[in-house]
């Protein structure tokens, strides 16, 4: 950059200290007041080079810049003759380097509730900048892939990192910072493994952290499942002779040979009502759920939408977790906060040890689908593993195997198993909780 362009340089200056904060730890003193005469010289609050000050705090003080950071990241629109506007460009950069600061600066050693909510605060402003909902990239909500997915997995990395370091116990313990917590599959996980060694108020607030997760989680799985599920109008079925069931125009049609020219009158003798209700055919629906560690987006996630499923009509599900041990969890399929208390993260996996139990559950196997989230890494029970499988899927079982349906999509799953599936015509779905929904949804159609 020349010194012609002073615009240029200013955003340079920006850019470079972004960079030496992100990748030293020492501060550059003269990079750092450079950056400050140049926030100060376009107008901007100096706190914004602060990065202990959130963007939530800026915004509050500067209610203006709300809009600002609204779309910040996401690509313009301009024509080849458009010509740059420089100074756009650096007001730009001064705020694009806040929030990323903020978010991929996260420090190290013990963390507190306020800084975790203040993190995931920032990380919000982040999503808002690239043109996501807060939350979306985190929680894997937006089915993007490429770089929106990879941005997604790293600023789930940073949160998981971020909960470890959290004196959580001491934390759970006191109602006041325990309030401070926003919940996330990754303090849900850490909140799950933990939970033997919580008692009194700290096992009181673990519980309501984890029933805020399920619900929010339960909700947005809860309208994907309501647009996916809605069966063909069933015309076996007599219609309800209800008036909001009134076929107006059918109606009238039918009944025109009923009119009166002299009394300009329709006299009607017969109503026309819609029908209404919808196909439903009574469906079993067994889900098996790994529970060791790995599995713990897929545990969560899936134990929430059995009991999804379990509200539909007609729909009998059951679900098993199992690590070394299956254990039954269809007494409580209704109640998704109920079944992850029940759980215990972690261990080996022993699949045919599930499929003892799941295998009994099968009554009309048209008439019944398998859903098995698993990395299928079972090591020298893998043989007898994929034989149970066979054996349901060629006895009219729908199979379903699933390596994840994570908050980010990602999951390393056993190559021996995946080509045998691909090979058996049941390939593995990986990926968002989206595919397993559409999936089922040809199942209960």
């Amino acid at each position: 950059m020349t010194e012609h362009d002073p615009d240029a340089n200013r955003r340079q200056v920006l850019y470079w200290r972004l960079l030496a904060r992100l990748f030293d730890d020492e501060e550059q003193a003269t990079l750092e007041s450079a950056s400050v005469a140049v926030v100060e010289d376009i107008g901007l609050p100096p706190a914004l080079l602060d990065p202990q000050v959130s963007v939530d705090s800026i915004v509050q003080r500067h209610p203006g810049l709300a809009a600002e950071f609204d779309g910040l990241m996401t690509p313009e629109s301009t024509s080849d003759g458009d010509e740059r506007d420089r100074a756009a460009e650096v007001r730009r950069a001064a705020l694009v380097s806040k929030v990323l600061l903020n978010v991929f600066n996260s420090g190290s050693g013990t963390v507190t509730a306020g800084q975790l909510s203040r993190w995931q605060s920032d990380a919000g402003w982040l999503e808002r900048a690239l043109g996501c909902r807060p939350g979306e990239l985190r929680g894997g909500r937006s089915g993007g892939s490429g770089p929106a997915r990879g941005l997604g997995q790293e600023l789930g990395d940073i949160e998981a990192d971020l909960v470890k370091r959290m004196h959580l116990r001491e934390v759970l313990a006191d109602p006041a910072l325990a309030a401070q917590l926003t919940p996330s599959m990754s303090l849900i996980e850490q909140l799950l493994r933990d939970k033997s060694n919580l008692s009194g108020v700290a096992l009181a607030n673990a519980k309501a952290l984890i029933r805020r997760f399920v619900d929010e989680v339960a909700e947005v799985l809860r309208t994907q499942v309501e647009k996916a599920t809605v069966g063909a109008v069933d015309r076996s079925v007599p219609p309800k002779r209800v008036y909001r069931n009134l076929d107006l125009d059918r109606t009238i049609w039918k009944n025109l040979t009923n009119w009166s020219p002299e009394e300009e009158r329709l006299y009607v003798d017969r109503l026309f009502y819609r029908h209404t209700a919808r196909k439903t055919t009574p469906q079993r629906l067994i889900v098996v759920v790994d529970q060791s560690g790995s599995m713990v987006d897929s545990m969560v996630n899936c134990t929430i939408l059995a009991s999804i499923f379990a509200g539909l009509p007609k729909v009998d599900v059951h679900l098993i977790a199992y690590d070394t041990q299956a254990i039954d969890l269809t007494p409580w399929v209704h109640d998704p906060f109920d079944v992850l208390l029940r759980t215990n993260l972690g261990g080996g996996n022993d699949g045919p040890v599930a499929m003892a139990m799941a295998r009994p559950k099968i009554a009309e196997p048209q008439n019944t689908v398998m859903v098995w989230i698993s990395d299928f890494y079972e090591f020298d029970r893998s043989q007898p593993l994929f034989e149970g499988i066979e054996a349901v899927h060629r006895s009219g079982v729908k199979f379903i195997p699933v390596g994840s349906v994570t908050s980010s999509g990602r999951q390393e799953v056993n190559p021996w198993f995946r080509e045998r599936f691909k090979a058996l015509g049941t390939p593995v779905i990986s990926g968002h909780i989206r595919k397993l929904v559409q999936e089922l949804k040809t199942f209960l159609g």
